[in-house]
């Protein structure tokens, strides 16, 4: 484009700028004049009532002066003709009747007002029964006729105070009349000079070739010159409005095509998240099969050479599938669907309950200070998911500080504004932060540094699964995770862990992987039945029962569970969580309907969205499970179900 074009281009958006900014400022005008054009009319509206009402009392009092004047009249010289003053007296205060409802009317609006005409109609009665008794002794032409009471009626206050009634409603509409007078001039100068500038406005935008000398025209030529111009600028902005509206669909299409582009590329982005972490996902799957495999394989082609050989090769097996079985927790722990024993805890005690094993981990070399506050809030977590984490961001900074430096571990009560931090919800929050004086992290870094499997340390140093474990935990305790680090200065992590509002029932989870269990605890001859979709695990899971003197029966759904309780009654129930049509937690309930005294206990390894409150109250165990922690974990519910039923009672 040339500078010509560009020159152009910039003249004719600054004129259509300028066009746009003339015609909103003309319609504030044209409004601007039609709002004080109509509290001018209002005012002239008040001034004309005030001159009504100014007028009706004036000849209201006339016409009370003629009537008192007729009746003196009539009672001197007693004419009672249809042209007497006795006729003359009778129409005038009729008339007078009439005038005052004109004058209620008028003044209806006006409580002040409305109250002296109410105080003037009371005189007015009672100056009539005075009147009025002076016109019937002249009637009657009885003694001296009506001369003494109308003599009489003249020297009462009534007729003083009629009239002066009269003078304050007369003197208080004057007031409301110079007042209104006032806003009559008041709004009508704004009205001529806001129609001198809409004048002004039009013509200089409708008529670009006139000169300042046409402004001084007289105000009536003005105001159809600017009529004119209006309905020129009506047309102009009718042009301009089909101008900006295939204006807006050029936008609106461009802006389709730029999301449609856009989500593209974050479909593109999530396919490369998602290579990323199957890729991680098989890799470390590989390594833990390869052991497991091989220790089985060369077990099975051992089998009868030397017994120790073969439980080695066995014992390798096993701890693949353990680790394996660790990695798939993590796994959960990040998507959110990890089961959970949630607990109330005191932060400040369970980070100083570590100190021992922080010490141990971490090494001397680093020196480990623990800041807790004294009022800190209980949280409702898993202590062992928290600790944990804990742990995990020690190790973090140990990594990051190469073995020497300082960590602080801190505790204190926040109040957070929703999103604050993250996603997070507004509310009060427990804050567990673990500081270091490490490297530090580049900002690219702290951007993936949620992601699973992206890890910055060297080749079989990490999984990089650490902090993605712990968003998971945090978010599914209804919490949030915040990073802050500067390169060279070092890292802090803040785990945000919602405050604990009141005591809540526990899920009681079963240590699966712990080995501290000296003996595999037993209630022989326990009915169990075993709901489990998964033949291979049901079978499994029969046969380890078996093994341990209970007498299990299998079904594979929760119907055919509740159809089996139709027919026979059963100590325990071992179900699974996720199964098609029913899950676990629905069957139970209506299990727990009709047969309250039937001891649960739930095997998962994954818990959807939403099942994780129908644990509370229940044992539950992780899958892959041991013989020995499923020994323990039916004994527990067991007694557990026979501990409460004896409290019960």
């Amino acid at each position: 484009m040339t500078p010509e074009e560009r020159g152009f281009d910039w003249r004719r958006g600054g004129a259509a700028a300028g066009a746009l900014i003339a015609t909103l400022v003309l319609l504030g005008m044209v409004l601007l004049v039609t709002l004080a054009s109509q509290a001018r009319d209002t005012a002239l509206e008040r001034e004309r009532h005030s001159y009504d009402v100014t007028l009706l009392v004036r000849s209201l009092d006339a016409t009370l002066s003629r009537s008192e004047a007729a009746l003196g009249r009539f009672v001197l010289d007693e004419d009672t003709g249809k042209e007497g003053s006795g006729a003359i007296y009778a129409d005038q205060w009729r008339l007078a009747s009439y005038q005052l409802r004109q004058l209620k009317k008028l003044v209806q609006r006006d409580p002040q007002q409305r109250a002296r005409v109410a105080e003037l109609e009371r005189l007015y009665n009672e100056r009539g029964l005075e009147l009025g008794a002076a016109a019937q002794a002249a009637m009657a032409k009885q003694g001296q006729g009506g001369v003494p009471l109308y003599y009489a009626a003249s020297r009462t206050d009534t007729g003083p105070d009629l009239s002066s009634q009269l003078t304050q409603i007369a003197s208080a509409e004057r007031r409301l009349l110079r007042a209104s007078m006032r806003q009559t001039r008041f709004f009508s100068g704004r009205a001529d000079r806001l129609t001198d500038y809409l004048s002004w406005l039009g013509v200089i935008v409708g008529l670009m070739a006139l000169g300042l000398g046409f402004i001084a025209v007289q105000i009536w030529r003005q105001n159809v010159q600017a009529r004119r111009e209006a309905e020129t600028l009506e047309q102009a902005v009718a042009l301009r409005t089909v101008e900006l509206s295939e204006a807006y669909e050029a936008l609106k299409e461009e802006a389709y095509e730029r999301a449609a582009a856009e989500a593209q590329l974050r479909q593109a982005q999530k396919m490369e998240a998602v290579g990323q972490l199957t890729g991680g996902i098989a890799h470390d799957f590989n390594n833990m099969l390869a052991v497991v495999v091989g220790g089985l394989d060369l077990a099975q082609r051992r089998l009868n050479g030397p017994r120790q050989e073969v439980l080695l090769h066995l014992n390798n097996a096993m701890e693949g599938a353990t680790r394996a079985a660790a990695l798939t927790r993590r796994l959960l722990s990040f998507a959110r669907s990890e089961p959970l024993l949630p607990a109330r805890v005191a932060p400040g005690e369970l980070v100083a309950g570590m100190s021992e094993l922080l010490d141990r981990t971490i090494g001397e070399r680093i020196r480990i200070r623990v800041d807790t506050a004294t009022d800190a809030w209980a949280v409702f977590v898993d202590p062992h998911q928290l600790e944990n984490a804990i742990l995990n961001l020690a190790v973090n900074a140990r990594d990051a500080m190469e073995g020497v430096g300082e960590l602080v571990i801190r505790t204190q009560n926040v109040t957070l504004a929703p999103g604050e931090v993250g996603d997070v919800r507004g509310g009060e929050y427990v804050r567990v932060c673990v500081s270091d004086t490490g490297c530090g992290m580049p900002q690219e870094v702290m951007d993936r540094a949620f992601e699973p499997f992206f890890t910055t340390k060297e080749v079989g140093k990490g999984t990089g699964l650490g902090l993605s474990q712990i968003f998971g935990f945090a978010r599914q305790s209804g919490g949030e995770v915040g990073i802050d680090s500067t390169v060279g200065v070092g890292t802090t992590v803040s785990i945000y862990l919602p405050r604990a509002q009141a005591e809540t029932a526990e899920v009681r989870m079963h240590p699966v992987m712990s080995q501290r269990e000296q003996a595999e605890p037993s209630v022989p001859g326990a009915r169990i039945l075993v709901v489990e979709d998964d033949p291979r695990v049901r079978a499994a899971t029969v046969g380890a029962l078996e093994d341990l003197d209970y007498h299990p029966v299998a079904c594979e759904s929760g119907a055919d569970a509740i159809r089996l309780f139709e027919r026979q009654d059963f100590d325990l129930v071992i179900s699974d969580v996720i199964m098609p049509e029913m899950t676990g937690p629905e069957m139970v309930r209506e299990l727990k309907a009709k047969h309250p005294d039937t001891a649960i206990l739930f095997v998962t390894g994954y818990v959807g969205e939403g099942e994780g409150d129908d644990l509370i109250g229940y044992e539950l165990l992780r899958k892959p499970f041991t013989v020995s922690a499923l020994a323990h974990a039916v004994a527990t519910a067991l007694h557990r179900d026979s501990g409460e039923q004896g409290q019960a009672a």
